[in-house]
């Protein structure tokens, strides 16, 4: 019997990820000043306006609105005529410090060198082996395309083409829920008026798909493209975004488990980020080590408390190895409060506007740290 999964990705033009650009682009700008900032920030944007509210406690200078408004002209909005653009785009600015409240659990430790969880919540991590990349086929497709189609339109190769996108990818599993063959693919992107729908059909199965898709099974593939026949508005224009609303993207494509927590606009202390990071360093290595094909980790925290107060690995059933001895390595290797998390992984750097779109997981860049396989062998020796 065939089995089929679908996920979806976007461009960092689609609304919501021009909301979490922005965001994550204020986190960078206080921590590239100041490696100890506190930043919480969300955005809104809509037709030629964007809210940017939250709460920042740090010492670093920062001018918001210029911030923005370079987000925004990098993702491509330059023409006023899309509704939105960087130079005329009114921003309204609605950001406090932190609540002293949350301050005093994060600062509260028993030594001075640790630091509590920013909240309360669980966190998720998952890789699976049936890609490089240690991440299911359908994300993993799903957001190369979004990425191949953002690449043609900043490069030229396709003329015409507006920054908003959207794809998806359905992958068809055999019994051994092994991927077997590309079941359907949607793509839609945002054009100028005057494109035609064959003319774009065409170029975007010459310059997006064929370039992506060239390795895998292909012969069955449905191919939907601007199913609806126009896209022509779009981005902040066609729709409201805000930040954190794509979280399913962020992560694994419904794959896994998701803890509900968004990423963007916030520094490591807010547990929703970094400990969904470090759970997806522990499982990555996991199954990279070949000790299991699949492996979920839950990590859960409560507001200023550095230590876990739970920790689950889950790997379905695939685990070469008893679990027991995964949890005893993991906890004599790792350590999972916050301040370890921020040290392991460095993520106290400005480095974090890169991961707004396209999926904060598998991806090859040397500053996402979180993917880095320098644990293989601890778990290696665990055969």
């Amino acid at each position: 019997m065939i089995k089929l999964f679908s996920s979806e990705s976007v461009t960092e033009g689609h609304p919501d990820k021009v909301a979490d650009r922005i965001s994550d682009a204020i986190l960078d700008a206080c921590l590239a000043q100041d490696p100890k900032a506190r930043v919480a920030v969300e955005t809104a944007v809509t037709t030629n306006y964007a809210l940017l509210f939250g709460e920042v406690s740090t010492t670093a200078d920062i001018d918001y609105e210029q911030i923005a408004r370079a987000a925004i002209k990098d993702i491509g909005y330059t023409d006023e005529a899309l509704g939105y653009a960087y130079d005329t785009v009114d921003i309204a600015l609605k950001i406090k410090p932190q609540s002293p409240d949350i301050a005093i659990g994060v600062d509260k430790s028993p030594t001075k060198h640790d630091i509590g969880a920013g909240d309360q919540g669980m966190m998720f991590g998952y890789a699976i082996n049936e890609t490089e990349t240690f991440m299911p086929l359908p994300i993993h497709l799903a957001h190369r395309l979004a990425e191949r189609l953002a690449h043609v339109r900043k490069q030229g190769i396709v003329k015409g083409l507006r920054p908003d996108g959207k794809t998806q990818v359905t992958v068809a599993y055999d019994d051994a829920d092994r991927p077997a063959y590309i079941h359907t693919v949607v793509l839609s992107t945002q054009h100028d008026p005057d494109i035609t729908q064959d003319d774009l059909q065409q170029l975007m199965h010459t310059h997006v798909l064929s370039p992506v898709l060239k390795d895998y099974e292909t012969s069955q593939t449905v191919y939907q493209i601007n199913p609806t026949g126009r896209f022509v508005i779009g981005g902040p224009n066609g729709d409201a975004g805000i930040t954190g609303r794509k979280i399913i993207v962020d992560t694994y494509g419904g794959h896994a488990r998701h803890g509900g927590g968004a990423f963007s606009g916030k520094d490591a202390t807010k547990v929703d980020r970094s400990a969904a990071y470090m759970a997806r360093y522990l499982a990555k290595n996991i199954v990279a080590s070949g000790i299991a094909d699949r492996c979920e980790i839950q990590i859960a925290y409560a507001i200023g408390i550095a230590l876990p107060v739970s920790f689950n690995i889950n790997t379905f059933g695939t685990a070469k190895v008893p679990l027991e001895r995964i949890y005893e390595t993991v906890d004599k290797h790792f350590d999972l409060r916050p301040q370890g998390i921020i040290r392991t992984l460095e993520l106290n750097r400005p480095i974090f506007a890169k991961t707004a779109a396209y999926g904060h997981f598998g991806r090859d860049d040397d500053d996402f740290s979180w993917e880095r396989l320098d644990k293989i062998e601890l778990f290696k020796q665990l055969r």
